[in-house]
């Protein structure tokens, strides 16, 4: 499909508007973050240490990525809609039992359930790509994702007021109630955006090599991988900083944790207005070193024994403003090496980008104690965000060398 199909809102015979897109592009996002100012609490309700509790975002990041291997491929087969429909079913039934579980071990089962709902970003971002073209999906992409940022803003902080009052399940009840209005509007209103590739499975899964011998496909895939694990780390490590280090209760962490996602929400207004213009590269690049200066001014401040709470979340504000302009032009740009493996693309450039960044939360929680302070995750964040520059320029002087 092109932009130039019509969209009918709550039409299923034509492509998904753009307020669906954003909605599913939400509850994916929210999933990873609603409940983290939770925590500490829960770790204290299963009596686990917090390091185990953290493994419910590190586990669920890891599972997201492995399943993205098989959502795209699964949506270049079968389309792009009932692949979203199943995933948004099992979905609900898996933060049930993240509600209902009686112990730590069977509720990090029904985490790791949970991350089937990656389905709704990968194939958010796919369904754009079916309907554009390069520069117009990624700022497209940059709208959507300007627009769903407004749900995972205030996610922490509606978490954190929620287990104040209710207690943690809370925060599932409410992924519950807009879970399901999320799948009931998809359903009225998504119409197909990709015919089937006409292969079978295997034939599909065999298409990888293809995506894999393109090493620009790999560096726009390590440049978002980069750009993001800044900001998967800062998930990982955030919690203890500001709940152990900062003595911040869940209200206040939650108000706190929201700084990336305002800078993120101004990111993606400015790929929304750019990319076209200035391109995915230069997005990327701009992106990258806006986060790289966040954190090294970040050390600064705290070098000088400056640091709180307040500095501290403060610039975690360029990680969000550098992440919006990079993670999308960074899609836009893996999966337009090869337009007809899009959905291919976007899942496993996905599952680049959250293995690495289950590997990174998981680092920053184990790197943090009280002795250390927040230095390791800074230092961690500065490190992925400087790799993420060094990736997409690498793609900057391969196309000069190909005359791109």
């Amino acid at each position: 499909m092109t932009s130039s199909n019509p969209v009918r809102f709550l039409d299923r015979t034509t492509p998904p508007h753009v307020l669906t897109l954003i909605l599913l592009a939400g509850v994916s996002a929210l999933a990873m973050n609603i409940f983290l100012p939770s925590l500490p609490g829960m770790a204290a309700h299963f009596d686990a240490e917090y390091q185990l509790m953290q493994l419910s975002v590190g586990v669920y990041l890891g599972i997201s990525g492995l399943l993205q291997t098989v959502i795209g491929p699964l949506s270049d087969k079968l389309g792009r809609r009932p692949v979203i429909l199943w995933g948004l079913m099992l979905f609900l039934v898996a933060t049930l039992g993240c509600i209902l579980a009686p112990n730590v071990t069977v509720f990090l089962f029904f985490r790791m359930c949970q991350a089937v709902v990656a389905v709704a970003m990968v194939l958010s971002r796919a369904a754009v790509r079916d309907m554009y073209p390069v520069d117009k999906a990624a700022s497209m992409i940059g709208y959507i994702t300007m627009g769903m940022t407004v749900v995972p803003m205030f996610g922490p902080m509606l978490g954190g007021a929620l287990d104040q009052v209710f207690g943690w399940q809370a925060s599932f009840w409410m992924l519950i109630v807009l879970g399901g209005l999320t799948l009931a509007l998809t359903y009225r209103d998504m119409g197909e955006t990709h015919l089937s590739s006409g292969l079978t499975l295997m034939q599909q899964f065999s298409e990888y090599p293809e995506l894999l011998r393109a090493p620009r496909f790999w560096a726009y895939s390590l440049a978002a991988a980069f750009s993001s694990g800044s900001f998967f780390a800062y998930l990982g490590g955030a919690p203890f900083v500001g709940s152990e280090i900062y003595g911040l209760n869940p209200t206040q962490l939650g108000i706190y944790f929201a700084a990336p996602a305002v800078g993120y929400f101004a990111g993606n207004f400015l790929t929304g207005v750019l990319a076209t213009r200035v391109g995915v590269n230069r997005m990327i690049l701009w992106g990258g070193l806006l986060t790289l200066t966040g954190m090294l001014s970040s050390l600064a401040v705290l070098a000088m024994g400056w640091g709180n709470a307040l500095t501290f979340f403060g610039f975690m504000s360029f990680v969000g403003l550098g992440n919006g302009m990079a993670v999308p032009n960074a899609t836009s740009g893996m999966m337009s090496v090869r337009p007809h493996l899009a959905g291919t693309a976007s899942g496993l450039g996905g599952a680049i980008m959250l293995g690495g960044g289950a590997a990174l939360s998981v680092l920053a929680g184990f790197l943090l104690s009280p002795e250390t302070g927040a230095y390791p995750l800074i230092v961690l964040m500065a490190t992925t965000s400087t790799l993420a520059v060094l990736s997409i320029r690498y793609v900057i002087y391969r196309e000069k060398q190909l005359g791109l």
